[in-house]
């Protein structure tokens, strides 16, 4: 089964290359690589692409700047094979990235995501363990030994809400999930989390490897860290909450509706994030970070 790997590109020239590098490096070949440019105003990444000697890879380049999630549905739309990776154009694959997810497909056939097991670095390349992503990684991830954890419909819908661990540009999906699952209006600072409980409101499946197989880029000065400081990142998932609840209340899913009404780890973040908001941020943000922590 080929895997295809989709690069929707926005940002660093620099870092673009060293994901693709990480790419072509796979120990298995059964992969394509598409990276579709959403009109970044630098005319060297088409010259380096075609200088590339690689017929694994294609390099398109939208007509018109689409945004970040509707360049997502272009890799969607362009998809020809059965599961597909949506990469960051930052972010880098391990060369044991392909042979984890298929070995996971094979093993769990009806999954509708793949998560593997992710390494963090910093703007340098150097892998740190930010509080975040050790409660990530040692809280809220499943426990599933050396060997794969699996979780369906309910399962998969309480351990997300209860606090999201997955990495998004990490994941390897069903390509007919994503066109049956779209994304939510209106959402998007978190729209990969409320797209994957929507997956699991359908009953879905999610095999969660820990084989270590993919490092995600965690910078400083990221876009996410500016939501938090004006306080549209905790809107969003306050709002998101309501919704799910609302969801999971229609289905029956009663341990999914208390774990979405307590929210105890996202409340917990704002308390995390509490100090740099009242340090660095607006009042907007000081307003929504509290109403996080307290509202019910």
């Amino acid at each position: 089964m080929t895997l295809e790997i989709f690069v929707p590109f926005w940002g660093d020239p620099g870092l673009l290359y060293l994901t693709v590098d990480s790419v072509r490096a796979q120990r298995n070949d059964d992969w394509r690589l598409v990276v579709i440019d959403d009109c970044y105003p630098d005319e060297s990444v088409a010259r380096w692409f075609a200088a590339l000697d690689d017929e694994r890879v294609s390099y398109l380049r939208n007509e018109v700047n689409l945004g970040i999630t509707e360049n997502y549905r272009e890799a969607i739309r362009r998809a020809t094979a059965s599961h597909i990776t949506i990469l960051g154009c930052d972010d880098l694959l391990h060369p044991n990235y392909v042979d984890v997810v298929l070995a996971t497909i094979a093993a769990v056939p009806d999954a509708d995501v793949v998560q593997p097991g992710v390494d963090v670095i910093d703007e340098r390349g150097t892998v740190v363990r930010p509080l975040v992503d050790r409660v990530k990684t040692g809280l809220l991830a499943p426990r599933g030994g050396e060997g794969i954890a699996v979780l369906r419909g309910e399962s998969m819908a309480t351990s997300l809400i209860r606090g999201d661990w997955l990495y998004w540009p990490s994941l390897t999906f069903r390509t007919e999930t994503l066109r049956r699952i779209d994304f939510r209006e209106g959402l998007p600072i978190i729209q990969d989390l409320a797209l994957l409980m929507d997956i699991a409101f359908e009953g879905g499946c999610l095999a969660y490897n820990p084989t270590r197989a993919f490092s995600y880029r965690r910078h400083g000065a990221s876009a996410s860290q500016k939501t938090l400081l004006d306080g549209r990142r905790f809107r969003d998932e306050r709002t998101y909450y309501a919704q799910a609840r609302t969801l999971a209340a229609a289905k029956g899913w009663g341990r999914t509706v208390s774990t979405a009404r307590l929210r105890a780890m996202s409340r917990l973040h704002g308390v995390a994030e509490l100090p740099g908001v009242i340090r660095h941020g607006t009042a907007s943000g000081l307003q929504s970070t509290l109403a996080h922590i307290f509202a019910f």
